[in-house]
């Protein structure tokens, strides 16, 4: 009796091992391209079908509603029969480890190679900060010149008209002296 009980949990254990595989497989299948994913999938359909069945006769041997002969021999056939399912699941699982570890390469070849440009763009935008504020500073001299400029126009237009006006108040100057020598000769001359 306590070896039946151990042979039944042994096929429970098995059952459930094959239900994970058989889960692994599936979502393995899913991400695989179109053609190759629907016959997989086909074939997992089959392999939970079967394992359905398993569960089923593996309750009803549990709960003792076969005879005892049946039992036994319904019992060693699901465990051949799990075993090969096992072994093929088994095969197909290290082979979707092995893809799910080159992923797992591809994945981390493509975080490196990310954190090697977000470095790259860092260094970039502290360089084109850099080039930023010397634009600015560059920005504020030229108004500064400008600036500059406008008060150095202002201050030349200020010295020309005092040269302008300088050079009307010489020639008056010199035209009064002129008239003033003119008229001084004239009266000498007349007396």
């Amino acid at each position: 009796m306590e070896q039946k009980k151990q042979k039944v949990s042994d096929i429970r254990a098995g059952l459930e091992n094959a239900e994970d595989l058989i889960r692994k497989m599936d979502l393995e299948a899913r991400s695989l391209q179109p053609n190759v994913k629907t016959m997989l999938l086909a074939k997992l359909r089959e392999y939970k079908s079967d394992l359905n069945n398993l569960k089923s006769e593996v309750k009803r041997i549990a709960s003792g509603n076969i005879n005892p002969d049946a039992r036994d021999q319904l019992l060693e056939s699901g465990m051949a029969d799990a075993l090969t399912a096992s072994t093929n699941q088994r095969s197909r699982l290290v082979m979707t480890t092995e893809r799910l570890n080159q992923s797992s390469d591809r994945i981390r070849d493509s975080r490196r190679t990310m954190l090697e440009t977000e470095e790259l763009g860092v260094s970039i935008l502290q360089d084109l900060h850099s080039q930023r504020q010397a634009l600015l500073h560059a920005n504020n001299t030229l108004h500064g010149v400008d600036d500059n400029i406008g008060k150095s126009k202002r201050i030349l237009t200020a010295m020309s008209r005092r040269m302008n006006r300088n050079k009307w108040i010489i020639g008056i100057i010199i035209a009064v002296l002129i008239i003033t020598i003119a008229a001084v000769l004239y009266f000498k001359r007349v007396k």
